[in-house]
């Protein structure tokens, strides 16, 4: 059975950071495509960045530059570090995982139905 559980949400000001962890039981994060997906109110699921299985990492454009994505395969952790956040951060951040081609991993920023596992997800919100 797999079990994605997310961590280290909260309300910041905007400019602030945050880090996201992922604690997976059921995968080795280091051989699946993983990744940080959010929703905010009224709009659909986005991709915001996914590591695939070779380490290859991917953003969404709104978020290069401001997050960092990074997995760590002794604990079975995923991370997402979030600097800069702004107001239209603001949403429910989901970690997901795959067992996917890079090529696909890729896709899913834009294909979110690509992940096969989810977690119940964690609120973030940024706004003065």
């Amino acid at each position: 059975q797999v079990d994605l559980s997310e961590s280290g949400g909260g309300s910041v000001q905007p400019g602030g950071s945050l880090t996201l962890s992922c604690a997976a039981s059921g995968i080795t994060v280091h051989t699946y495509c993983v990744g940080w997906f959010r929703q905010a109110s009224g709009k659909e699921r986005e991709g915001v960045a996914v590591i695939a299985s070779g380490g290859p990492t991917y953003y969404a454009d709104s978020v290069k530059g401001r997050f960092t994505i990074s997995r760590d395969a002794v604990k079975n952790m995923v991370y997402l570090q979030m600097d800069g956040l702004k107001p239209e951060d603001t949403a429910t951040y989901y970690c997901a995982a795959a067992l996917v081609s890079m090529h696909t991993c890729a896709e899913s920023l834009t294909n979110t139905n690509a992940m096969d596992y989810w977690g119940k997800g964690t609120q973030v919100t940024s706004s003065s």
